[in-house]
């Protein structure tokens, strides 16, 4: 149910009725107050000045339009010029007995549903994921769970720093050092790899003789030498494979057939770098292949260039991004790309995104949307690493986030088992780290602190998350079948409205987080239905009440509540608890 969207929609109706222009559309807000309604028209001053209208006089035309709808129970007026609007209690009990008999929330499938490729996490083999990699892998996964919850065909896509000069090195070092049995026979951790890389790197920058060698096996991995591609698989298998452990402990859906990495590219390069030299789009300068583009300016003002082949014959990034593109909409029939990587990239992308227009790739209008996101700083507002000044792994953060858990467990439930001790600190700690993020505007900075996350009280996990439990536990003890209850739910305290309200509003926050892909839209609005519930809660009686269908109307409001909860908790990826 949109209920912003309608109002909005009858309100253009009501100027269309009356013979007046709808000038800008209006914005509907819900009320602060409980005198101004349950909503209000945040800029009927602006519609009425554009119209050249004052607007009481404005009101009072559209208001007789507006008055004659069941949804509506009354419409008001305040100066200097705010539409107040109450809606019918008789309405929402309606439209709550549609949620309630259906199976997802009242929400229809979108039509026409689109094929969606989000990009996102985006690892680099050879290394462990850091904190660096959480934000891209959350954030994406919400918009992947509320696309798909809509309808839309969505195709995961984990473009992994799987090719180039680093595996040159590491193929090069790991001959050097004698360890090429131990990588096949899997005897050798990711830690250690890891470890050859920073080596292999340093080796690499002083070394002439290593550079020249690293080179060498580049190029025999790129002619598709044997030895070198197992030694490559091994490392990205070895990778790869650690990091979907780190997957499900996020409870992230990202999984092996969802892995695209930059050396699926490859074959296309050559046809590429030739397609945008016959198209005169790239320029041969000082043996490099180079676009200029007019759209982007360097440092003196001139179309900054951007090199696709080095005189060496190796590739770039940008050479794989437009590739990329072309076969996201050409093999993958793509209507819509988004990618999410923070904002260093933005410009890198808009390059890419650029040559690919200009070569007929993809369509002019095209949907390429970079959805960035900040950084993770901790107290003294600087990035997040160890004391060491080292950047944090992503399993380290888990972990600390899952003691941190099991600690506070133990205080509360002393005498707790332990097989249920290490499911519930899994669950809360995971699930509290994920909250605190995505609870977070993806387009800020924000400050990391283990004290705020793991709090049952304000806008955390825990907190919705013992909403959560605190409903189902009601539910159980009423011993009634919720189902099997034929009674329709009665709305009569402002506090069955306010959460009746909440609770339709559900559909208009997956709309936003289909369109604009913030997750704190839905973190901030399930605290509030968690907040209205437990006011609701503290001033209706539900199975002490002596009207036996009052206390049946509750219980389906509380149904109604646990199963929004639920759902999106779902969407954030966060476990639900049925005991906390």
């Amino acid at each position: 149910m949109k209920i912003k969207y309608i109002i909005k929609k009858d309100i253009e109706q009501a100027l269309i009725n009356t013979n007046l222009k709808i000038c800008c559309k209006p914005l509907i807000i819900s009320s602060k107050k409980p005198e101004f309604g349950n909503y209000q028209v945040d800029n009927f001053i602006k519609i009425s000045n554009k119209i050249n209208i004052q607007p009481y006089d404005l009101y009072k035309k559209i208001f007789l339009f507006l008055n004659i709808k069941s949804m509506y129970k009354k419409i008001t007026f305040s100066h200097p010029g705010y539409v107040n609007i109450f809606i019918n209690q008789n309405w929402l009990s309606e439209k709550l007995e549609e949620v309630f008999t259906s199976s997802r929330l009242g929400i229809k499938h979108v039509y026409p549903k689109k094929r969606i490729v989000i990009d996102y996490s985006s690892p680099n083999i050879a290394k462990e994921m850091h904190i660096g990699h959480l934000r891209s892998t959350i954030i994406g996964d919400v918009t992947v769970r509320a696309l798909e919850f809509l309808g839309h065909h969505v195709i995961r896509a984990n473009h992994i720093g799987d090719w180039g000069t680093q595996f040159g090195m590491l193929i090069a070092y790991l001959k050097y050092k004698q360890t090429e049995n131990k990588l096949k026979k899997n005897l050798i951790s990711l830690k250690e790899i890891e470890k050859f890389y920073c080596k292999s790197k340093k080796k690499y920058d002083s070394d002439k003789n290593f550079e020249k060698q690293s080179k060498k096996y580049v190029v025999k991995l790129q002619n598709g030498d044997k030895n070198c591609f197992f030694i490559w698989k091994k490392l990205v298998s070895i990778t790869m494979n650690y990091n979907y452990k780190i997957y499900k402990k996020l409870n992230v859906t990202l999984n092996k057939k969802h892995t695209m990495g930059e050396s699926l590219y490859n074959k296309m390069l050559p046809n590429i770098v030739e397609d945008l030299k016959a198209k005169k789009i790239a320029i041969e300068k000082n043996g490099s292949i180079i676009v200029f583009l007019n759209e982007f300016q360097n440092r003196l003002g001139q179309p900054m260039g951007v090199v696709i082949q080095k005189q060496d014959t190796a590739y770039l990034y940008s050479t794989t991004d437009i590739a990329c593109i072309k076969y996201r909409y050409e093999t993958l029939r793509a209507d819509r790309i988004i990618y999410y990587t923070d904002l260093r990239q933005h410009q890198h992308l808009l390059q890419a995104w650029t040559i690919a227009q200009k070569a007929s790739y993809i369509p002019k209008n095209f949907l390429l949307e970079h959805h960035t996101f900040g950084m993770m700083l901790s107290k003294n507002k600087r990035p997040f690493k160890t004391r060491d000044g080292n950047t944090i792994k992503l399993n380290q953060l888990l972990e600390e986030a899952i003691n941190r858990a099991k600690n506070l467990i133990k205080q509360k439930k002393p005498n707790l088992s332990n097989q249920k001790l290490i499911k519930l600190s899994n669950i809360i700690g995971i699930s509290a780290v994920k909250y605190a993020d995505l609870s977070k505007n993806r387009n800020t900075n924000y400050i990391f602190d283990w004290d705020t996350m793991l709090t049952f009280e304000g806008n955390t996990s825990p907190y919705i998350q013992y909403a959560y439990t605190r409903i189902t536990s009601i539910l159980k003890k009423s011993m009634i079948h919720i189902h099997k209850i034929s009674e329709k739910i009665i709305l009569t305290k402002d506090s069955e409205i306010k959460l009746a309200i909440k609770i339709l509003e559900f559909e208009e926050i997956i709309s936003i987080i289909e369109k604009n892909g913030t997750p704190h839209i839905m973190c901030n609005y399930l605290y509030k239905l968690a907040t209205y519930f437990s006011n609701f809660y503290e001033h209706c009686s539900i199975l002490f009440n002596k009207k036996i269908k009052t206390s049946k109307s509750r219980l389906k409001l509380c149904f109604l509540t646990a199963k929004t909860l639920k759902k999106g908790l779902n969407i954030l990826g966060i476990k639900i608890l049925k005991k906390m």
